[in-house]
């Protein structure tokens, strides 16, 4: 099996760290767990080699509407910058068009491409509004993401049913309390 020069220093670093942990990386269950390992951890950190530009690919498209556009319960995964652990939920993210709406997909993949980073739920919240806002030029841009933490959940504390919410909302539904209660009302967030 021929590894590039990222995946077999991964994989080495691995066969340290099962070593490490008093494991002997040639018995038979872990004789290919570095490899694996590796390319595992390549995978759920792919979203460096993506950008905004690559994931937009010209998909804005000329419209009259100005009504909020919403794409909620997008699914993601990613794994915390401070314990490489993962942490799942969804983002909810919104929008207001000023003459141009981006294809569909395109949300969703914006939020994977930040998600597939080493993150804090925080910072991605933020990155993921602050590319909508930057791609579209939208009167105003909303993200709620709630997710459930590993890091908090399998160590630490142990806080099984803990979620964690996070929101950026800017431009309209930072403005208007009215715009922002809308959206909430619409993700299911408020009553």
């Amino acid at each position: 099996m021929t590894l590039s020069l990222h995946q077999n220093a991964l994989s080495e670093s691995y066969r340290e760290i099962l070593i490490g942990l008093g494991e002997n990386p040639d018995r038979e269950g872990l004789q290919d767990t570095p490899v694996r390992a590796a390319k595992a951890m390549q995978y759920l950190c792919h979203g460096y080699d993506q950008s905004v530009e690559e994931i937009v690919n010209g998909a804005l498209f000329a419209s009259d509407t100005d009504e909020m556009i919403i794409v909620a319960d997008i699914e993601l995964y990613s794994l915390c910058e401070h314990h490489l652990l993962p942490f799942i939920g969804k983002a909810h993210v919104a929008y207001i068009p000023t003459g141009k709406v981006l294809g569909l997909s395109k949300i969703a993949r914006l939020v994977d491409m930040f998600a597939r980073r080493l993150q804090i739920q925080e910072n991605l919240t933020r990155q993921i509004a602050d590319a909508v806002q930057q791609v579209t030029d939208a009167a105003g841009v909303a993200v709620v993401i709630e997710a459930r933490h590993m890091c908090m959940m399998m160590r630490g504390v142990e806080k099984q049913n803990s979620t964690m919410n996070t929101s950026v909302m800017l431009g309209a539904f930072r403005e208007s309390s009215t715009t922002r209660q809308e959206f909430l009302q619409l993700i299911g967030r408020s009553k």
